[in-house]
């Protein structure tokens, strides 16, 4: 196919990061489905009204990447829609924010769920189909600087990152005999409604006021900014695109120089 017929799917599309992805992605010409959860339909249905405006190609659809059934539905659509699937950028996730004594089992398993499993699930749909394509394709999952090293008040977090990394090493070993790539972009601290949870419940327990966690992150940023989703927006591009055909199995990390490998 050609850049211009490529096509992709965007979990966790309706804000933040993924609804980022999915405009940078449509500026780049690909057509892509917009997914979240049933719940964030109005922020679905703004963020491809501005993609449409833009010129760009896509649609929406409602998917819970927890669940297998929701997802091989999500891109049997997107394939009936678009007529195949180029790019998966299984980009839905949580970080539950809560200090290790606090963090329970419930915690655990959603996280994980959502975390994990819904990127299994979201990579398992996409390359049976592209396999069958024959064509190749791009698989990009959200990691996180939480997939290189420990932080608190992220235990749970941290750990369904790390499963990510390693996840995404096997695939991208087992599936480039179909030309099919697989890597995670690492995001560090980003300007997003997730971030912003994160500072309300720290400084609540701390006792401090809030955006001070956002103050503490700021010295430790060498480029001595937070990011945007735009700035992860670019590097998923890139993965996506064919500059990125002989890169595979790597974490890349987008965080302004907070972690340096």
């Amino acid at each position: 196919m050609t850049t211009e017929n490529r096509t992709a799917i965007v979990t966790g599309a309706a804000q933040g990061i993924g609804r980022g992805i999915a405009e940078r992605l449509a500026q780049d010409g690909l057509a892509v489905t917009l997914a979240d959860l049933p719940g964030n339909q109005t922020a679905l249905e703004k963020a491809a009204a501005e993609i449409t405006a833009a010129g760009g190609k896509c649609r929406i659809a409602a998917a819970d990447v927890s669940s297998a059934t929701d997802v091989d539905r999500l891109v049997e659509e997107h394939v009936a829609a678009f007529g195949g699937i180029d790019v998966m950028v299984a980009n839905a996730g949580i970080a539950v924010t809560a200090l290790f004594e606090d963090t329970t089992v419930e915690i655990i398993d959603r996280t994980m769920a959502i975390n994990v499993r819904g990127v299994f699930n979201c990579y398992k749909a996409a390359a049976t189909r592209m396999i069958k394509q024959g064509r190749g394709g791009r698989l990009i999952a959200a990691g996180s600087v939480s997939a290189h090293k420990g932080g608190e008040w992220q235990c749970a977090y941290v750990a369904s990152k790390f499963a990510v990394r390693g996840f995404n090493q096997t695939v991208a070993l087992e599936l480039a005999k179909h030309g099919i790539s697989a890597n995670i972009y690492s995001p560090g601290v980003i300007k997003t409604p997730m971030w912003d949870s994160i500072d309300e419940i720290v400084t609540t327990k701390e006792g401090k006021p809030r955006g001070s966690q956002w103050d503490k992150m700021l010295p430790n940023i060498p480029l001595g900014r937070t990011g945007t989703p735009q700035d992860v927006a670019k590097v998923v591009s890139f993965l996506a695109s064919e500059n990125a055909a002989y890169v595979t199995g790597q974490s890349v990390v987008v965080d302004g120089g907070i972690y340096m490998v």
